[in-house]
């Protein structure tokens, strides 16, 4: 059986959009099963920490996945991470798509990993200029905030669920995994 065509990024646009997560990773299309209860009660919890506290402080935008993120239109590299950040400054929209790297993702790690290999995924966000990775693992209870420059990784700070998470995109934020997720 032959390997599935390339698609460049226009061609992925014309897709039919769907609620599916997909993404597109330099031409091949990767399509995913919905995620679990457990994983969406948390991205909702996240975002509603995140987008109150966000817009009261009018830094820019929170939103939630499914969302094309373009981090490269030339070489057809679309993520779709379970939640983002985006300040004012880097507000980019192109056919109402975010074009550009957010200033904050959030993944929530399920057991089983929707789309791609979590290495791989941390290695574009800085890469393509997120400030922050923030990494949700539901099975340990443990919480990673990962920050990036000059296109790597250059900290990684782990908190358990009763630790204010510190963030340096959001530095007023004070919650903890705890009572994001109301447990």
């Amino acid at each position: 059986m032959a390997p599935a065509p390339l698609l460049t990024t226009d061609e992925y646009l014309r897709t039919p959009e769907t609620l599916q997560p997909t993404e597109l990773i330099y031409g091949a299309l990767r399509v995913a099963d919905a995620p679990a209860v457990r994983h969406q009660q948390a991205v909702g919890a996240f975002y509603l920490a995140l987008a109150p506290h966000v817009r009261e402080r009018r830094l820019g935008r929170v939103l939630l996945s499914p969302l094309d993120i373009i981090l490269d239109w030339d070489r057809a590299l679309i993520l779709q991470p379970d939640l983002v950040c985006i300040s004012h400054a880097r507000w980019q929209v192109r056919r109402q798509k975010i074009v550009g790297a957010p200033d904050l993702v959030l993944e929530v790690l399920s057991p089983n990993p929707r789309i791609g290999k979590l290495q791989e995924r941390i290695k574009w966000f800085a890469e393509y200029g997120v400030r922050e990775i923030w990494l949700l693992h539901e099975l340990s209870d443990h919480f990673e905030v990962l920050r990036a420059a000059g296109g790597r990784v250059v900290s990684t700070e782990g908190f358990d669920y009763l630790t204010p998470i510190r963030s340096d995109v959001l530095p007023e934020f004070r919650l903890t995994v705890q009572e994001i997720l109301q447990e």
